[in-house]
């Protein structure tokens, strides 16, 4: 499964570049689903709502490459579908006893968080602002209840951050050069580490850790 997923990502990230919007559908909506077969080939279903959040990350990724506000504004509600699932795994797992002992670790994601909403907001216009500032909270959440599985998952976390955060960019209106491409390869490289930390059983569970509108 994971040879398939890195050859869908390097096709798609070809496709990313070079502008092949037929190759980019036919790649962008295997991505999530194949990590989720791998997730279940190693958990069955002792994990559905990892599973699940996979499902909504599918429908986000499909939702987000039809352009318009519409279409954005519903692949992040399929998005954060898939936050508050992942959310819930990582609670389980045991993130809010680690947390509360992390709180600098929280502070500082929940500043990065205030810091980037500050200044894309006025960009964004109040009809983008307020749901990409709420979808960008539970993003938050979800990377901070990342550690709970580890540094692997903390890392995902993270780099779905970033992702998002230049896909905020872009809706902003702040474009550069080849931001699509690292949109991409964040998001997938993100949704890797995320499926490793739940197909790991190395993955310590509760343990400490180190840790326009365009589209993806």
């Amino acid at each position: 499964m994971i040879r398939v997923f890195v050859l869908l990502a390097v096709v798609n990230l070809a496709s990313v570049a070079a502008g092949w919007l037929p190759l980019e559908w036919a790649t962008k909506p295997l991505l999530a689903p194949v990590l989720a077969a791998r997730v279940w080939r190693s958990s069955g279903t002792r994990q559905p709502p990892v599973l699940l959040g996979f499902g909504f990350a599918t429908g986000g990724d499909v939702a987000l490459l039809v352009p318009g506000t519409p279409a954005f504004l519903t692949g992040m509600g399929f998005f954060l579908g898939a936050q508050l699932c992942w959310i819930t795994a990582f609670v389980r797992a045991g993130a809010l006893p680690l947390l509360r002992r992390r709180r600098a670790l929280c502070g500082s994601y929940v500043v990065a968080w205030g810091v980037a909403v500050g200044a894309l907001a006025p960009l964004l216009g109040p009809g983008l602002a307020v749901p990409i500032a709420g979808y960008g909270l539970a993003l938050v959440v979800m990377a901070l209840t990342a550690h709970a599985k580890g540094r692997v998952a903390a890392y995902g976390g993270a780099v779905f951050v970033l992702s998002d955060l230049l896909i905020g960019l872009g809706a902003a209106g702040l474009d550069f050069a080849g931001r699509p491409v690292l949109v991409m390869t964040t998001y997938v490289s993100a949704l890797f580490l995320l499926a490793r930390a739940f197909t790991d059983d190395r993955a310590p569970h509760g343990g400490e850790s180190t840790g326009g509108v365009t589209t993806r």
